[in-house]
């Protein structure tokens, strides 16, 4: 069953010794399919992805799928233990980027909880970027 929830995301990205952090509070949906949680919202001008649809597929604490639609797609997998090759979209166009995983942390159940991961992410093996996301997911409130 597809729930409307808040999500709040927090993002933290290192270049090169400089830290950048992005936090957003939106509403989505969240429901659970074969074993894996769905988490979905739309993006918006804060983010510099209007016009997109981001959905998280997380598979436990082994594999987060990250798949963007819209005006901006990207699409980035991040699994413990493994370097994968993604598409990321940009407002100047679209990336090959490899993504190394660190870490994968779920306490998600079907009335939301918490979601952690950090990951680096490379262009033809040369460090682009070091990043962590931190997201939280709690059902709405329904009116009495």
């Amino acid at each position: 069953m597809k729930k409307d929830v808040y999500i709040s995301i927090r993002g933290i990205q290192a270049i090169d010794g400089d830290r950048d952090v992005t936090e957003l509070f939106t509403q989505g949906r969240f429901y659970r399919r074969n074993n894996s949680y769905y988490i979905t919202y739309d993006e918006s001008e804060a983010t510099g992805y209007e016009g997109s649809k981001t959905t998280l597929k997380v598979e436990g604490s082994r594999k987060v799928t990250l798949t963007r639609s819209g005006a901006v797609r990207s699409h980035l997998i991040v699994e413990a233990g493994e370097r994968n090759i993604g598409h990321y979209g940009t407002a100047g166009g679209e990336l090959i980027i490899g993504v190394n995983t660190r870490l994968i942390r779920s306490s998600l159940t079907d009335a939301g909880g918490d979601l952690r991961f950090s990951y680096s992410l490379d262009v033809n093996s040369s460090l682009v970027s070091e990043n962590e996301v931190y997201v939280n997911v709690k059902e709405c409130e329904t009116p009495s």
